[in-house]
């Protein structure tokens, strides 16, 4: 994809994590490298080093939950309540923003709508009952295009009541870091205008679970569950399993209908998004299979499945195939009596973008980018608005149109709501639960979900220097 070609990754400068990492991004106790503090758990978001670069290198000085990349794994029963403490011990404020999770709007942790970013050497409470099982993450959302670049992200894992039967449940989180001199991040590009006008703030080292390559011990037999997720900051990814058929049975946390094999066995992750697969495993004892990720034209090796030289689990795999139970989603959508929104992405290189409003005045692109580093908009608004993009009673639907006038693809995340496509420009809707929906340039994607929670929830690009540069938006369930 052109858009995604202008960082290539060099295979030979890929991570090389610390063990400990790995260990505890792969946790699955919930308290699994947690301090306590009386009921709740600890999280600090603090600076650490990772080793990022080949052996013998310098290691990459981090932010990270705990000082980890990735953060810990955090697991909790669907429907039991979940107390974290947040410590900030960052040069800057932060928030915990629990991604993907229909969550009361107190506890969502955008800085500025739902609650004040969470100042150096202050703390803040997280408490809410996750209605839904599946796979989720969290990070910051504040400064969001430079603190989850600089490492701040981990799995949230909700478990089911009855989970399907398998042999292994593994986390599998896919990211890319802009690495520049002597193994630094690469601070100067936080701000990049070029970045942020074009396809976004693109790595050039890829991780997953922060190593270099992730080997994951299997037998012949077994079935695992595989839960992926893209922390990336802008990358688009594809991710197979060489000499095995998954399966999906989750996207974005919630159950799909009918489990179907990815087209090409490779399952395509915007960024923010996830999915779960069941994958057996059909090789023979001995085998080394490739995980590989695809980026733009790049086939990189990013782990592999081991199998033991002479163990089996079984010989045979299992007969039936799990399907997983649905979440107690709002499916009585009402689109007779819908609320129309529209949502008209402009801006971004090569695109007719000549000027929008910003904080009340219509500036020039040319001031927009030079005095504020802004190149998006949404209905010709820059930035975050005073006003919502719409205002909506509790139990209605909403219909949003969302129309790509730019040459760059973006991710739209909807805060506190899961959403369903009713059409897609040039294909057939894909009628799954999303949080994150991934648009193609000069596509026009309708949504449909039903207002049940109530609270102000942010809409933006999950292609973070877009958010940076403009694309984001609020609306408001009453």
């Amino acid at each position: 994809m052109e858009s995604h070609q202008h960082i290539m990754i060099n295979r030979r400068t890929f991570v090389h994590g610390s063990a400990a990492a790995s260990a505890l991004a792969l946790a699955a106790p919930m308290s699994a490298g947690f301090a306590r503090s009386d009921s709740a758990l600890r999280l600090v978001a603090k600076p650490g080093s990772a080793h990022l670069l080949e052996p013998g290198q310098p290691q990459t000085p981090i932010w990270g939950y705990n000082g980890l990349v990735p953060g810990p794994t955090l697991r909790v029963p669907q429907g039991q309540e979940f107390d974290v403490e947040l410590i900030n011990k960052l040069p800057q404020p932060t928030t915990v923003h629990w991604h993907g999770i229909r969550i009361i709007n107190a506890m969502d942790g955008v800085a500025g709508l739902t609650q004040p970013p969470v100042q150096h050497g202050d703390s803040f409470n997280y408490r809410f009952a996750p209605p839904d099982a599946g796979t989720y993450w969290y990070h910051p959302h504040y400064r969001t295009w430079e603190q989850l670049a600089r490492g701040l992200h981990g799995a949230l894992i909700v478990d089911e009541a009855k989970p399907p039967e398998v042999d292994q449940d593994l986390v599998m989180i896919f990211d890319d870091w802009r690495i520049g001199t002597k193994g630094k991040i690469d601070d100067a590009s936080f701000e990049s205008m070029h970045d942020i006008s074009h396809a976004g703030r693109l790595g050039n080292i890829l991780t997953l679970n922060g190593k270099f390559t992730q080997d994951f011990s299997v037998l012949s037999g077994q079935r695992l569950r595989l839960r992926l997720i893209n922390a990336s900051n802008a990358r688009v990814m594809g991710v197979s399993f060489d000499g095995h058929d998954p399966l999906v049975v989750a996207l974005d946390g919630q159950p799909v209908d009918r489990p179907f094999a990815p087209a090409r066995n490779t399952i395509l992750l915007a960024p923010a998004q996830r999915a779960d697969l069941i994958l057996d495993c059909t090789e023979e004892p001995g085998t080394k299979s490739e995980i590989v990720a695809h980026a733009g034209r790049e086939r990189l090796t990013a782990g592999w499945l081991v199998y033991d030289e002479k163990r089996r689990q079984r010989q045979n795999v299992l007969a039936d195939f799990p399907i997983l139970q649905p979440n107690p989603m709002p499916t009585d959508i009402d689109l007779d009596n819908a609320a129309p929104i529209d949502l008209v992405m402009s801006g971004g290189a090569r695109s007719a973008f000549r000027s929008a409003e910003y904080k009340g005045q219509e500036l020039g692109i040319r001031e927009l980018v030079r005095k504020h580093k802004k190149a998006w908009a949404f209905n010709g608004t820059v930035g975050f608005p005073d006003k919502p993009l719409a205002v909506l009673e509790t139990g209605k639907t909403a219909i949003v149109r969302m129309i790509n006038k730019t040459a760059w693809p973006h991710a739209m995340h909807f805060h506190g709501h899961h959403v369903r496509e009713i059409s897609h420009s040039g294909r057939e809707p894909q009628r799954f639960w999303r949080d994150t929906v991934f648009m193609q340039p000069s596509e026009t994607v309708t949504i449909a979900f039903k207002a049940h929670n109530p609270g102000k929830w942010m809409l933006h690009c999950h292609m973070l220097g877009h958010q940076r540069g403009g694309m984001s938006t609020w609306y408001e369930v009453v």
